[in-house]
């Protein structure tokens, strides 16, 4: 589906009673009222609109889906649920780990991880740096290039299940499927692998000894039919260091629908996989 409701078709619905104590020289009595209640409960007034920020969301909290409870239900899974089950992961190890640990949270990345806090500028380049002006030693720009190389990093990113309902958009030989396990890609990219960061097989390797050893439960899959569809995440951004980078998360179905769905055990899991990777000593 190259186009479905155009930018200018997501209107939403706010208010319809108009404001009864407006005079006639109001002529938007509904916008008057709206803007009241706004001012009231949050003090916005109607210039305020010009450098606000605002996320629309749909309405009610994640919940419980199947006869069984055995998935959830949500808007935004991508990429909450990664990004909530890697801080999880962090804040849930078992006391400091021999080598710095860390999750970023970075935005933008549906629209190519632009701007100064998406995953293509400096920023975490500059984070790392000014760690190292703080440590013994202080900043050095070869140390600096040389701590991002030998660093090692999972892409927590969602993939896209295999949906009966679509089969096309996905091989069945290579897709995800719910309730196997934390969803591993090789590689990302589109239409071939263009745009795609691949990782190493020995990085691979790495990655099968850490979730086996910590008991997880996981899967090798396609972002969608390598010369179709599939997609890119931020993890290119981090091998242009030459660190290793895969991509890993959780697999779910309806991806950038309103609700979209993802099985407990597959979430489970990615926060297992999550926790042992970051306290992973090698």
């Amino acid at each position: 589906l190259s186009e479905g409701i155009s930018g200018e078709g997501l209107n939403i619905l706010l208010a319809s009673r108009p404001d009864a104590g407006a005079g006639d020289d109001v002529k938007e009595k509904v916008k008057s009222r709206l803007l009241g209640i706004l001012n009231e409960k949050y003090g916005i007034t109607e210039e305020d609109f010009a450098s606000a920020e605002l996320e629309i969301v749909p309405a009610g909290p994640a919940r419980e889906l199947g006869l069984d409870a055995s998935m959830i239900l949500g808007y935004g899974h991508d990429d909450r649920i990664c990004a909530y089950a890697g801080l999880r992961g962090l804040i849930d190890l078992d006391g400091t780990p021999e080598y710095t640990a860390g999750v970023l949270l970075c935005d933008k990345e549906e629209i190519g991880s632009v701007g100064a806090t998406g995953m293509d500028s400096t920023f975490f380049e500059n984070s790392v740096a000014e760690l190292m002006a703080l440590a013994e030693g202080g900043y050095d720009g070869l140390a600096l290039r040389r701590c991002l190389e030998r660093s090692r990093m999972l892409s927590a990113d969602v993939n896209v299940l295999h949906d009966p309902n679509y089969p096309d958009v996905s091989s069945p030989n290579n897709a995800a499927r719910i309730n196997h396990g934390v969803a591993i890609a090789k590689y990302t990219g589109s239409r071939g692998k263009g745009g795609s960061s691949d990782a190493s097989a020995e990085f691979m390797a790495e990655i099968r000894r850490i979730f086996d050893a910590a008991g997880v439960a996981w899967q090798m899959a396609e972002l969608g039919k390598v010369d179709q569809g599939g997609g890119g995440t931020i993890a290119m951004f981090l091998a242009r260091y030459g660190m290793d980078v895969v991509d890993c998360g959780v697999g779910v179905l309806s991806m950038h629908a309103p609700w979209e769905v993802a099985s407990k055990l597959d979430t489970y899991m990615t926060y297992k996989a999550y926790r042992a990777f970051l306290a992973d000593a090698r």
